[in-house]
């Protein structure tokens, strides 16, 4: 196991910044998730941390060494692709052997390693087969054992569950958790997929055009996003504005969010109650209410506030009094008020 952490880290294609100067810190020993929209450098980053890319500026350092210089084979690096890049030509176990015969370990030592990183996966008895004759997830837990056999330092996932089915995807979620917490070896993990990363990560790190606008502890960065776009994609959030007074920020149907020292704030889709009488609190808005969406047992309200939409999400129970269309009012805690900067 060991720390990775990069300074200054900066790549330039064509003009266009990939990278712009990101410094970040990935825990020993823990799950790092890397997100962003599409073109957002989290690839790049991951790339260049393997040694795939040669940054044009800044440092990468595997523990207390720094490895701009060090060969992509000997940065003791473990790596899944998205597409898995098995060989169909070999046994799972032959894929799975592959980076230990490049490092010429004896053939003893190399079946009894083999054995115990497909045993980890839970593939035990699948050695002799083809990779073409296995399912997506199999596939997976192959690329896995084949990136861990080898005990690297470090293991990078570059969108490893993003070919899977939506119900394969969250059974690999609990099973990349379950592998990386038995062999403690430090984790970071690129994709595009928010929930994905909430659930598998220990931190998080979100980038925007190359730059690195948020990290830290999952929990703590959803509840305090601290901008409009962070706040968005990192789950849901109604944005709502008002004008700044001393009390607080006064909204336009005369609530009052008390203590509020931003122009906008958001409410995430979870926390918004409706209702269809006017609430006593401080805090409420008048809405239309455009369509109610039923998703078994949860449900969403898409409403509109002053020509801006909004959702509200709950037990789809909870809105059965609800009207299909029509004036309602919005009310939610004051505690659940998120601030915005800029």
């Amino acid at each position: 196991m060991a720390q990775v952490r990069v300074e200054g880290l900066t790549k330039t294609y064509g003009g266009a910044r990939a990278l712009d100067a990101v410094s970040l810190s990935f825990p020993d020993g823990g799950f790092f998730g890397l997100l962003g929209p599409s073109g957002s450098g989290k690839t790049t980053l991951l790339r260049a941390i393997a040694g795939f890319v040669v940054p044009d500026a800044g440092r990468v350092f595997i523990g207390d060494a720094p490895v701009e210089n060090v060969p992509v084979e000997a940065r003791e690096i473990g790596m899944v692709f998205q597409n898995y890049a098995l060989f169909p030509n070999m046994t799972v176990a032959q894929n799975v052997a592959f980076g230990l015969e490049v490092r010429k370990v004896a053939a003893a030592e190399r079946a009894r390693r083999v054995a115990e990183a497909l045993e980890l996966v839970q593939l035990g008895p699948f050695g002799a087969r083809k990779t073409n004759e296995l399912s997506g997830g199999q596939r997976q837990r192959v690329a896995m054992a084949r990136a861990i056999v080898t005990r690297p330092r470090v293991l990078l996932l570059d969108e490893p569950l993003s070919a899977l089915d939506k119900a394969l995807r969250v059974d690999m979620q609990i099973e990349l958790k379950r592998i990386q917490r038995e062999v403690g070896i430090t984790t970071i993990f690129v994709t595009h997929d928010q929930e994905e990363a909430l659930t598998l990560s220990d931190r998080i790190g979100i980038l925007k055009d190359g730059r690195l606008v948020r990290h830290g502890p999952p929990r703590e960065v959803y509840d305090d996003p601290r901008d409009a776009f962070t706040a968005r994609f990192l789950g849901e959030a109604n944005l709502i504005s008002g004008v700044p007074e001393a009390g607080g920020l006064r909204l336009p149907d005369g609530g009052l969010i008390a203590g509020a020292r931003t122009a906008t704030v958001a409410v995430r889709p979870e926390n918004l109650r409706i209702s269809l009488c006017e609430p006593q609190g401080p805090v409420r808005l008048r809405a239309r209410l455009r369509q109610r969406i039923f998703a078994g047992a949860m449900g969403t309200c898409v409403l509109d506030w002053r020509g801006e939409a909004l959702k509200a999400v709950g037990r789809d129970r909870d809105f059965a009094d609800l009207p299909g269309e029509g004036e309602v009012w919005l009310t939610w805690d004051a505690d659940d008020t998120i601030a915005l900067e800029g």
